[in-house]
């Protein structure tokens, strides 16, 4: 049996236990999904989107236009409604980069506000997100007041706790006359049956 004594244990395991230390430390800082990357080059606010962003349209759009203040990827493009539900419009990411990208849509079915969420990879290989929101029909309203509206309905049922953020629960589907699914156990415990002494 080795007894370390006070000032042996100081010298060898206090340094290994610093150098862990410094490295957790150094990789906290280094480490890129330790921390959201933000838009540096300006690129998602200097971004024109066809519809604008919060507009209020006669009838729904054919098309969806994004104009890139330089040339870009594309490499996200959807289309939901107020629900979170998605819209099919067949996005198919292309490696060549552009400054401008036109996707046509399908006929789109009348909803409260429609969202397009967006990504591009720039020419330095960042990440960068961006969303726009419309709505169209007779007696459209801006989807920025819609939500805003849903947030403050949801602050006053649940009460304002100004360190809280309200967000609507995701749509349920209830289903009715279908029995519940049923799972046979691998194996059947008999009670009755006495153990052996």
């Amino acid at each position: 049996m080795t007894f370390i004594g006070p000032g042996r244990l100081y010298r060898e395991c206090l340094p290994a236990a610093f150098l862990l230390l410094a490295a957790g430390a150094a990789f906290a800082q280094v480490n890129p999904a330790s921390y959201p990357m933000r838009d540096e080059s300006g690129l998602a606010e200097a971004t024109a989107t066809l519809p604008a962003d919060d507009a209020i349209l006669d009838m729904a759009p054919g098309e969806l236009s994004l104009v890139f203040p330089e040339n870009v990827r594309l490499v996200k493009l959807t289309l939901r409604d107020e629900n979170r539900a998605w819209v099919e419009i067949n996005f198919r990411y292309n490696p060549r980069p552009r400054r401008d990208y036109v996707w046509r849509l399908p006929d789109l079915p009348p909803a409260v506000y429609y969202t397009a969420d967006w990504a591009i990879l720039s020419a330095r290989e960042q990440l960068i997100h961006g969303s726009f929101s419309f709505a169209f029909g007779p007696g459209a309203q801006a989807p920025s007041l819609i939500r805003e509206a849903e947030e403050l309905f949801l602050q006053q049922r649940a009460g304002t706790d100004p360190d809280t953020r309200y967000v609507a629960p995701p749509p349920t589907r209830i289903i009715i006359n279908r029995d519940p699914p049923r799972f046979d156990p691998p194996f059947t415990i008999e009670l009755d049956a006495e153990e052996p002494c």
